[in-house]
């Protein structure tokens, strides 16, 4: 592997993904330097989630190519790209409910042929205590932020080299917010490639070092998070006066 394609996680080149006749992502490159937090926003609709089903192998690609770690895996099935490393938690949290809290996490650790580490159940636990409490609990009966951590929760127990977060912050309150985004701080600071997407694009490029703009379907902006933050562009489309 060459030194370039060591220092980066994810390299994608044109990708396109197509609904049909519509099309959805049209030819956009990006990539993720390894160790990274990097942001994919944009307004509803503008191509993000299809991105990260393409990239998960849950969405056809219609063209481009992506590498993870050097190895070309475009037209690798999801669950291969699962086994590689590649672990997406999915907008709308998609848990479990009949299920309890830890039924849920053991899942998570499935794709590696047992019911988890302890060590592993451990780090979920340090990050969200409140899952700890309620392990024995049905996953039903969280609220909307606890479901979202326990998504996040269920993701690393199949010890992720890539975490792809699909709106993590929806319909969440404000402090509900700040301790999702507290601890996606705390896995980067643990040395995981994050891929955060993200309708609230103040909170993302600001948790992020890289930032990519995606309208319509193509990139718009690609700068540092500080520096996205502060463009004109970005300010006057999303973030207000």
């Amino acid at each position: 592997m060459n030194t370039a394609a060591a220092a980066n996680a994810l390299e994608v080149r044109g990708l396109a993904v197509h609904y049909g006749h519509v099309q959805a992502v049209r030819g956009i490159d990006f990539t993720l330097a390894q160790g990274s937090i990097t942001a994919l926003v944009g307004a509803n609709g503008a191509g993000k989630s299809t991105t990260l089903q393409a990239l998960s192998g849950l969405q056809p690609k219609a063209a481009g190519r992506v590498v993870f770690e050097g190895e070309d895996i475009t037209r690798l099935p999801s669950h291969k790209i699962v086994a590689r490393g590649i672990i997406q938690v999915p907008e709308g949290r998609a848990i479990l409910a009949t299920m309890t809290i830890r039924e849920n996490l053991e899942l998570g650790a499935y794709r590696l042929g047992g019911h988890g580490r302890p060590q592993d159940f451990d780090y979920v636990f340090h990050l969200f205590p409140r899952l700890r409490e309620r392990m024995h609990g049905l996953a039903g009966n969280l609220s909307g932020g606890e479901q979202q951590m326990l998504a996040i929760g269920r993701a690393l127990m199949a010890q992720p080299r890539l975490l792809l977060l699909d709106e993590p912050s929806m319909g969440l309150a404000p402090l509900v917010v700040r301790e999702i985004f507290h601890a996606l701080r705390t896995i980067h600071a643990d040395g995981l490639t994050l891929l955060l997407v993200e309708q609230n694009v103040r909170q993302a490029l600001r948790l992020a070092q890289y930032g990519y703009v995606l309208e319509n379907g193509s990139m718009a902006l690609s700068d540092t998070g500080q520096n996205l933050l502060q463009h004109p562009r970005v300010i006057q489309a999303y973030l207000g006066a």
